[in-house]
């Protein structure tokens, strides 16, 4: 497997906080979607903002495609890598379609407009996105959900080997939620890495190859959703509030559950549910 991008021994805190990551590891390859668990606050967020290079770390390495990502500029970093976060801060006044072809700003450079490459590639990412009848309409008349998938549309049109996706299922409804991560598993295949940030230990059972679980700002597991997504891993980090179980094709999921009347979780190599 290439690797694309790696971590070494990361650490961060804000100035004059307490540390935030505390030695953290981390290798994404290529044909890989690697699924980036853990309780709130435990350092997801601030890892993804140093593994896109936003933040800078206290210490540790970072390289992107065997280069130090710190040696990048921000073209060449956006051209191998795009972030998708968990949504904006502010809606810019623009539509669809052109909030989505600010995605090919590394591929439209020295002064040149958008040609038929970008046009065609913000298409297919709208396609992707299932917002080809929105494309028109300004990003303030979307949903939540929509505005979700036009953010994920950005990252799909610049094209980057690398995508970084923080909480993509927010707000969307189920099939939706299937959808983007099918998309996401079908670009990891295809020879990209993915790395997405969720809460959602079913979606990661069902799509990734790889889940690290954070805790604390450390890493404290880490393999296939079947070494990862097991009692005695998740218990100490989420607690007794869960329940697993496997798919009819072996594949395991985690649910919140509150237990009744005694009742046990039980392990994700019980038989499937009927």
């Amino acid at each position: 497997m290439v690797k694309l991008l790696s971590a070494r021994d990361l650490h961060f805190a804000y100035p004059g906080g307490a540390p935030l990551l505390a030695g953290v590891d981390l290798d994404l390859g290529a044909g890989e979607l690697l699924v980036l668990c853990g309780p709130n606050g435990s350092g997801k967020t601030t890892l993804l903002k140093l593994l896109g290079g936003s933040l800078q770390p206290a210490r540790g390495e970072l390289q992107l495609t065997g280069r130090a990502l710190s040696d990048l500029s921000l073209v060449e970093r956006a051209r191998v890598l795009a972030r998708v976060p968990q949504s904006l801060r502010g809606l810019p006044d623009a539509s669809v379609r052109h909030f989505v072809m600010g995605g090919r700003y590394a591929h439209v450079t020295g002064g040149r407009r958008p040609g038929a490459a970008d046009r065609t590639a913000v298409d297919a990412a709208l396609a992707d996105t299932e917002l080809d009848d929105f494309a028109e309409r300004s990003l303030n008349q979307l949903s939540g959900g929509q505005r979700q998938r036009a953010l994920l549309a950005r990252a799909l049109a610049g094209a980057a080997q690398v995508l970084l996706v923080d909480e993509p299922t927010n707000a969307l409804d189920p099939v939706h939620q299937l959808h983007t991560l099918s998309r996401l598993a079908e670009l990891a295949r295809g020879g990209r890495g993915v790395l997405v940030v969720t809460h959602d230990l079913a979606l990661a059972g069902q799509f990734a190859d790889r889940v690290l679980l954070l805790d604390g700002g450390r890493v404290c597991a880490a393999g296939t959703p079947a070494e990862v997504l097991r009692p005695e891993v998740l218990a100490p980090v989420y607690g007794e509030h869960l329940h697993y179980g496997a798919m009819p094709d072996g594949r395991v999921y985690v649910l919140p559950w509150l237990h009744r009347d005694g009742a046990e979780a039980r392990a994700p190599d019980a038989e499937p549910d009927a």
